[in-house]
This record gives C-alpha cells, sequence and structure tokens, in this order.
C-alpha cells in the first residue's frame, strides 16, 4: 500500500508558475489551490508518495 506525505503552501500570484516548479521538481503533486483564510491569498495543498 502507497502512502503519502502532505504540504501546505502559501502561493504568491505574481510568482505562481514558478513556485509550483519549484515543488513539482522536488517532487510534489498539485491536489488544490484554495483561498486562504483571510480571505485574500491562496494556499497550496500538494502530495507526494513516502520513501
Amino acid at each position: 500500500m502507497k502512502k503519502w506525505e502532505y504540504l501546505t503552501a502559501p502561493v504568491l500570484i505574481h510568482n505562481t508558475k514558478m513556485i509550483l516548479d519549484n515543488f513539482g521538481a522536488d517532487g510534489w503533486e498539485l491536489v488544490q489551490i484554495v483561498q486562504g483564510p483571510d480571505g485574500q491569498g491562496l494556499v497550496a495543498y500538494f502530495k507526494r508518495e513516502k520513501a
């Protein structure tokens, strides 16, 4: 059975592609982006398989 680890991270609107590319290069898969609790920022949820 696969085991996963998860990460949440803020996403800056003006630099979205670079932020997501960096996480992807580290093996993280984007699951979802939602509005942050303050109602203005974005929060990204990532997962990757545990080694």
